[in-house]
C-alpha cells in the first residue's frame, strides 16, 4: 500500500456564534484539509486548523510544510512500514504540530482501511461510544448563564466554561451566574486559557471552593511555560488542575508528571502532532496514575472524528471535549462520527469512515480574500 499522492485544500465554515476565550475570538473556522491517496486508490483524510496563539501554525505555513517538506519524504512509502513513516514525519522538522497532525490523521485513516477495521478498534477499542461536554464562551455573566441554560436544555450535562480575561472577580461572577441557572448535578469545568497568575488562580479557586460552586476541574490557569506556577496552583487548591497548553510533546508531559505539576492532562492532536505522539503522552500519564482528557481546537467533524477514535480507544482517557462541529453553521464532512445529542457513536466503516470533505473549491466559495485565505490553492504532488 504505497503512498501515491498528497493533496491540500482549504475550507472555511462560519460559526453559529462567535467563540471567545482569553486568547482569541473566532467567527469562522478555517482549516487545511489533507487527502492522502495510495497507489490502489484508497483515500485517507486529515485536517489542520491554524491556531496561531497556541500552536503558532497558520494556513500558509501548514500548507507549505505539508507540500514542500512532508510530501517529498512520504510519497512512495509503504504503509505496512508505519513506524518508519511516522518517525520520518516527526523527524523532518521541528514544531509545526498542526501540519504533522493532519498528515498523521490521514495515515491512521489508511491504516484502519488496510486492517479493515474502524480506527477506534485498531487503536484498542475500549469504548463504542463517548459523551462530549459543551463550551460556554467568555462573555457577560448574564449572557453566559443564558448560554449555559440553553445547552443544558439541549441535553448536555457537562459544561466547559471559558474564563481568564484578567478579571478574577468577574470570572467568579460568571460562575455564580451559571450555577444559579443549572442543576447542581451538572458538571462545570473551567478553562482559563493561561489567563491568571499563580496567586490569582489560587485566590479565585479557593473562593469558588468556599462558596461551594462545585467545579470539577480547572484547565491551564497559568501561562504555558510556567510549570512552577502550575505546580504552585495544584499544590494550594483542592480542585483538580489540568495541564493543556503546557503539554505539547511526551517530553512536556514527562516534566509535568515528574513534578506533579497537574492532576490531569488535556491531549490535543494539534498540539501533539497527531495520534502517534498522543498515544505516547497518554501512556506516560497512565504510568503516573494521571488521567487524560482529549480536546480539540475549532475544527470540523473531520479532525474531531480522528480525535474521538483515539480517545474512545483508551481506558485512561476519561473526559472528552468534542463540541466544535456543533458550533459550525455547516457540516462539510460526509461520514465520520455520528452525533446523537451529547453522545458520539462510531460507524462500522474502516478507518475514520470519512468518504468526502467539501472544501472551498468544491463548495464554490468565492470569499477567499474576505476569509483571509488569499493566495492559497489546492496542491497535489504525485509519485513520479
Amino acid at each position: 500500500m504505497l503512498i501515491h499522492s498528497i493533496e491540500t485544500q482549504v475550507a472555511a465554515v462560519p460559526l453559529i456564534k462567535p467563540f471567545k476565550t482569553a486568547l482569541r475570538t473566532v467567527t469562522v473556522a478555517e482549516t487545511v484539509i489533507v487527502k492522502v491517496t495510495t497507489e490502489d486508490g484508497a483515500v485517507g483524510w486529515g485536517e489542520a486548523p491554524p491556531t496561531h496563539v497556541i500552536t503558532g501554525d497558520s494556513l500558509a505555513s501548514i500548507q507549505f510544510v505539508i507540500n514542500s517538506v512532508f510530501t517529498p519524504q512520504l510519497v512512495g512509502e509503504d504503509l505496512r512500514h508505519a513506524e518508519r513513516i511516522f518517525s520520518k514525519l516527526h523527524r523532518s522538522l521541528v514544531g509545526n504540530s498542526s501540519a504533522k497532525a493532519a498528515v498523521d490523521m490521514a495515515l491512521h485513516d489508511l491504516l484502519g482501511q488496510l486492517a479493515n477495521q474502524p480506527l477506534v478498534e485498531l487503536l484498542g477499542g475500549y469504548r463504542s461510544k463517548i459523551e462530549t461536554d459543551f463550551t460556554v464562551s467568555v462573555n457577560r455573566p448574564e449572557e453566559m448563564a443564558e448560554d449555559a441554560k440553553r445547552y443544558i436544555q439541549n441535553g448536555f450535562n457537562v459544561l466547559k466554561v471559558k474564563v481568564g480575561l484578567n478579571e478574577i472577580q468577574k470570572d467568579i461572577e460568571r460562575i455564580r451566574a451559571i450555577r444559579q441557572v443549572v442543576d447542581p448535578t451538572v458538571l462545570i469545568r473551567l478553562d482559563a486559557n493561561q489567563g491568571w497568575s499563580p496567586r490569582e488562580a489560587v485566590r479565585a479557586i479557593r473562593t469558588m471552593e468556599d462558596e461551594g460552586l462545585n467545579i470539577e476541574l480547572i484547565e491551564q490557569p497559568v501561562k504555558a511555560h510556567d510549570i512552577d506556577g502550575l505546580k504552585y496552583v495544584t499544590d494550594h487548591v483542592d480542585t483538580p488542575i489540568m495541564a493543556d497548553e503546557s503539554v505539547f510533546s511526551p517530553q512536556d508531559a514527562l516534566r509535568v508528571l515528574q513534578l506533579r505539576a497537574a492532576d490531569l492532562i488535556n491531549i490535543k492532536l494539534m498540539k501533539a502532532g497527531g495520534i502517534y505522539q498522543a498515544k505516547k503522552i497518554n501512556t506516560l500519564a497512565e504510568s503516573f496514575g494521571i488521567q487524560c482528557m482529549v480536546g480539540s481546537m475549532i475544527e470540523t467533524k473531520l479532525g474531531i472524528t480522528a480525535a474521538a477514535h483515539f480517545a474512545a480507544s483508551q481506558p485512561n482517557i476519561t473526559r472528552f471535549d468534542f463540541d466544535a462541529p456543533l458550533m459550525l453553521s455547516e457540516d462539510i464532512v460526509k461520514g465520520g462520527i455520528i452525533y446523537q445529542g451529547r453522545t458520539i457513536r462510531f460507524s462500522d466503516a474502516p478507518g475514520l469512515g470519512v468518504t468526502d470533505v467539501r472544501t472551498n473549491e468544491e463548495r464554490g466559495n468565492d470569499n477567499d480574500n474576505e476569509l483571509g485565505m488569499r493566495g492559497l490553492r489546492s496542491n497535489r504532488v504525485d509519485v513520479t
